[in-house]
């Protein structure tokens, strides 16, 4: 019981012995409020990587705005090079973000980065697991606590826009199967997470296209990996097909949540989530994590994403 508890109770208790209550009758005290979930925002609400590009500044001052607490930040959103080794001047860089947030009442606490496992090619896979390592000292650098990473995809549909119209099927590479991919994920995922051990970074992969477009898929490869410092990231629009009862599947494995709406319509399609209902499934699976917004619609961003924000708070406050 904490002081605030203990004193609550023995006044209660004194107050009824006063009036000459028994003390079987004095009422419970107050039993304290569940924890509660906080809400962030990606700054991919703002770019869907098409010119102009939206700075991470002008995020971070919008949130603020919007009394957002926390920041998710897309890696090919920063002013530095996505693949090149991290130089002084690009530490220079992350600091000042880190300031900003830091001044506008913003925490930063995940980055979501690309990447790719899937791949017969092992220099392929070792050069990315040497980006993820670096997005992890990136995470490092600024506080963050969480890493979003992608098992990659087999790549025999080249152009994104068909991948879509494909609801994000595709064929496995020629010559190769569907359980040499996940081999390769795995054998990747695990090289890197001795970095994010020693700084701390939680690896949260997520439900997105290739090898976790399932939560079979996500799963499989979870639970090939024991470690305190990998999760799932459950991207609430990344099921395209019965979304809630899949998201139900990976909820209790999920450590962090990137929550999608559509107003305007969807840059590459719409789905219309019901985010009571997604709230309940992450409230039976105890979760007490982050729910960063990626609003992913064509309405204008400084419209929609306060519409959304607005949206999420009543879902998640109930």
């Amino acid at each position: 019981m904490n002081r605030r508890n203990f004193l609550a109770t023995t006044s209660s208790l004194g107050a009824a012995l006063a009036l000459g209550a028994a003390p079987s009758e004095v009422p419970p005290a107050r039993p304290v409020s569940k924890k509660r979930i906080k809400l962030g925002l990606a700054t991919y609400s703002y770019w869907h990587f098409r010119d102009p590009k939206v700075s991470i500044e002008t995020v971070i001052e919008k949130a603020a705005e919007m009394g957002v607490e926390a920041l998710d930040i897309l890696h090919r959103q920063m002013d530095i090079p996505e693949k090149e080794p991290l130089t002084a001047e690009h530490r220079v860089y992350l600091q000042k973000l880190k300031r900003l947030a830091f001044r506008n009442g913003i925490a930063p606490v995940c980055l979501s980065t690309h990447q790719t496992f899937v791949s017969p090619d092992p220099a392929v896979i070792t050069a990315n697991v040497e980006h993820t390592k670096k997005c992890i000292e990136i995470c490092h650098e600024m506080g963050i606590p969480c890493l979003r990473v992608n098992t990659g995809r087999w790549n025999t549909t080249g152009d994104f826009d068909e991948l879509m119209k494909n609801r994000g099927i595709e064929p496995i590479l020629p010559g190769h199967t569907e359980a040499e991919g996940f081999k390769w994920c795995v054998d990747g995922i695990e090289r890197c997470l001795g970095k994010a051990a020693e700084c701390g970074v939680m690896l949260a992969l997520e439900n997105h296209w290739g090898l976790a477009r399932t939560p079979e898929g996500q799963l499989r490869i979870l639970n090939s990996i024991q470690s305190p410092w990998l999760g799932a990231l459950m991207d609430t629009g990344n099921f395209l097909e019965d979304p809630y009862d899949k998201l139900k599947l990976i909820a209790p494995k999920t450590v962090y949540v990137q929550a999608k709406t559509y107003f305007g319509g969807g840059e590459w399609y719409t789905l219309d989530l019901d985010y009571w209902r997604i709230a309940k499934i992450l409230a039976d699976a105890n979760y007490t994590g982050y729910v960063s917004l990626e609003y992913e619609g064509k309405e204008s961003p400084d419209i929609a994403v306060p519409k959304s924000i607005a949206l999420l708070r009543e879902a998640f406050a109930s």
